[in-house]
């Protein structure tokens, strides 16, 4: 297959149970693959090492600080460079693709959204307001910034934007204990964005990031902002999302996966993130 002007990047930490994967996706087509590492441990190193990769270290802060790092001190070879998390790969229709239309895409379009397919406990998750997920994630580096959130963090681009129709693919192999353990942390964080969102509204400052003209991100985070978190009583909300995403949504259709995913993803998570809220307001009052 032949090679198109892309650089992937990958940012890795112990991730040797789904790179592999990830960079069999690519490694027949892009022209550069670059991982961003932030001082593995494990086999991480060795399977780059197999697959050419080129490596860079970096302490990692969180997912927005080290994605802004690798935008701004890497020579890419590539103009365009496709940002994947070690647990995702690219099917071969997205693939082709990318193949065809980045070299033809007019010099005012920075960034490609592309579609995210979610496998959860080996099956894809369709329902359930899960699929399609549209990310940016192919962009113009030179013109591209990752907004500064400490979880669930997006690039944005100066430019036009167009959508691709084929998916990149999220299965993330770890045990559920660490994907637990991931949520529990992100629940804290998220926890605090809900107390920094509260205080802007009591000063009446508005969200930048939060804007109901944009895209798909900044949608939910306008809804999130305006409407869900200053109207929805915590510890009620969980279940009112639950039952939105599983009956409204049809998530029940996806089987006993799609139970197990909308129950720790939409109510577990979001009961446990409100915990930590109710438990960072009592101690902002003592």
């Amino acid at each position: 297959m032949a090679e198109t002007p892309v650089s992937v990047v990958v940012l890795t930490f112990n991730e040797e149970i789904n790179l592999e994967s990830c960079l069999a996706s690519v490694k027949d087509w892009a022209s550069e693959v670059v991982l961003v590492d932030s001082y593995s441990t494990d086999g991480t190193l060795s399977i780059a090492g197999r697959y050419g990769a080129s490596v860079y270290q970096n302490k990692f802060m969180d997912y927005s600080s080290q994605r802004n790092w690798a935008l701004r001190n890497i020579p890419y070879k590539n103009d365009w460079i496709l940002f994947l998390d070690a647990d995702e790969y690219i099917t071969d229709d997205l693939k082709e693709e990318i193949l065809r239309r980045i070299p033809n895409l007019p010099v005012g379009i920075s960034g490609v959204y592309l579609k995210r397919r979610l496998i959860w406990m080996g099956k894809w998750i369709k329902h359930g307001g899960v699929y399609p997920l549209y990310l940016l994630r192919l962009v113009r580096h030179r013109n591209a910034h990752c907004n500064p959130r400490p979880v669930n963090e997006h690039l944005e681009v100066d430019g036009e934007t167009v959508m691709f129709n084929h998916d990149i693919v999220h299965d993330d192999r770890r045990p559920l204990s660490q994907w637990t353990a991931k949520h529990n942390r992100y629940a804290y964080l998220e926890a605090h964005e809900l107390l920094q969102s509260e205080n802007r509204r009591r000063n009446g400052e508005a969200d930048p990031m939060a804007r109901l003209s944009g895209g798909q991100a900044e949608r939910k985070r306008w809804i999130r902002e305006r409407i869900w978190n200053p109207l929805m009583p915590p510890l009620v909300r969980p279940f009112i999302w639950f039952i939105y995403r599983y009956f409204i949504l049809v998530g029940f259709l996806d089987g006993v996966q799609g139970f197990v995913y909308h129950f720790l993803q939409g109510l577990w998570y979001t009961f446990l993130t409100d915990v930590y809220w109710l438990e960072m307001k009592s101690k902002s009052k003592d």
